[in-house]
């Protein structure tokens, strides 16, 4: 059955654009249009679309508001359409907080064109995010997790009882204490039966036999963290770095698939939300335990080889189809750091980050994947799964406790 999406949009050019572009798709049925939130909302309620497009800027109720609103009575997947600004970027991340999942970026100029990849990008983000479940799951995780006194869900924030409220502005925070060096390799002791028994490579792919990986912990020669995502990634890295202490002893690099208006804003919701420290990578910025540097948006970011506890930004390729690449940076780190590398490849469209997780694995570092149930997309995740480069596969639930120590 085709994905059923419902547009919500006050112009009218982008209403007609976007029914043009989708509907050339045999995957995709468009069943109705609104011009603003409010009716946005009664349209999802009578239509039940599998998707819906979203813009931000409405007339009545915006965007954000109908997003929460449908989240609350009518779980939908809603894919958001914004500027490419800093308030664009600020508005998304706030709609992404109410419960979408997805966005793509409003550029007149790239919308009125006929280009054959914003038709593909839309058309391929319509059909995963359709037919994803991840609404009904997410609903679930809200009323669960509660409401915030402003009717925001908590699916991107922090609980109240042991983290400092997310907002849109600078929040108060226990003061970070400096991090403890890491721990000696081989310090640490894992019961025996705790640990995955080890399997021998085949010939054919070059990985080195599986460590031993407890279940329950960070590998004990861990001397640096790699986390890639995309499309619910912002979400989910704000559930996992929430849970981290401020003295985490390791340092952690991020890869988000976002532009770079986005990334510096993402890194700082993150900075006031989270223990550790979060910050855009800049060239030349160091490694240190218990903070996260966050790949910025049209650039790659790589670890100096010449000096390992140093980053370096490098030009977008334009040969790459990511900018920033999961695989650019994990391949930097199993050339960097070998088999003590942890690498967590969360959910996302499309394949990025299999090929360095592949070059991780033969260095014998380690792989942790997102399990397909907690994703918004399995791609990226199924991709590293499929290849048999996972040590494990964990729910979005676990990677924080077991990062933080929390058994």
């Amino acid at each position: 059955m085709p994905v059923r999406v419902l547009i919500v949009d006050d112009s009218g050019f982008f209403r007609h654009r976007i029914t043009d572009l989708l509907a050339g798709d045999s995957r995709i049925e468009v069943v109705g249009s609104a011009q603003n939130g409010r009716e946005g909302v009664e349209q999802a309620k009578k239509l039940k679309p599998d998707l819906i497009t979203m813009d931000v800027e409405m007339p009545q109720m915006n965007g954000i508001e109908a997003v929460r609103v449908i989240m609350r009575e009518c779980p939908t997947n809603i894919l958001m359409l914004s500027s490419l600004t800093h308030e664009g970027a600020q508005v998304t991340l706030q709609a992404l907080e109410a419960g979408a999942l997805d966005y793509l970026s409003k550029d007149m100029r790239a919308w009125m064109e006929h280009s054959s990849s914003l038709e593909k990008q839309l058309r391929d983000k319509v059909v995963e995010l359709g037919r994803s479940r991840h609404a009904r799951q997410r609903s679930s995780f809200i009323s669960s997790a509660g409401k915030s006194s402003g009717g925001t869900s908590m699916v991107f924030r922090p609980d109240s009882a042991s983290r400092s409220p997310a907002s849109s502005t600078a929040t108060s925070r226990p003061a970070r204490t400096p991090a403890p060096a890491a721990r000696p390799s081989g310090q640490r002791t894992e019961p025996a039966g705790s640990r995955l028994q080890e399997r021998s490579a085949t010939p054919a792919t070059g990985i080195a036999p599986r460590r031993p990986v407890s279940r329950k912990s960070i590998p004990a020669d861990c001397k640096l963290v790699v986390i890639g995502s995309s499309t619910g990634g912002p979400a989910a890295l704000q559930q996992i770095l929430t849970q981290l202490p401020a003295n985490f002893p390791h340092p952690i690099l991020l890869v988000q698939h976002m532009p770079k208006t986005f990334t510096s804003v993402f890194a700082s919701r993150l900075d006031q939300q989270c223990n550790i420290a979060v910050k855009e990578a800049e060239d030349g910025d160091r490694l240190m335990p218990g903070r996260a540097l966050l790949a910025p948006g049209g650039h790659q970011m790589i670890i100096d080889p010449r000096n390992k506890d140093v980053i370096r930004i490098m030009p977008g390729d334009e040969r790459l189809t990511y900018k920033p690449s999961v695989d650019v940076t994990y391949a930097s780190a199993a050339k960097s750091y070998a088999s003590k590398v942890l690498a967590i490849i969360l959910t996302g469209m499309g394949a990025d980050g299999c090929d360095g997780a592949r070059l991780l694995r033969q260095q014998g570092a380690t792989v942790w994947a997102q399990n397909k149930e907690s994703c918004t997309i399995y791609g990226m995740p199924q991709a590293v799964v499929n290849a048999g480069l996972a040590n494990e596969i964990l729910d979005l639930t676990e990677f924080g406790p077991i990062l933080s120590n929390k058994r």
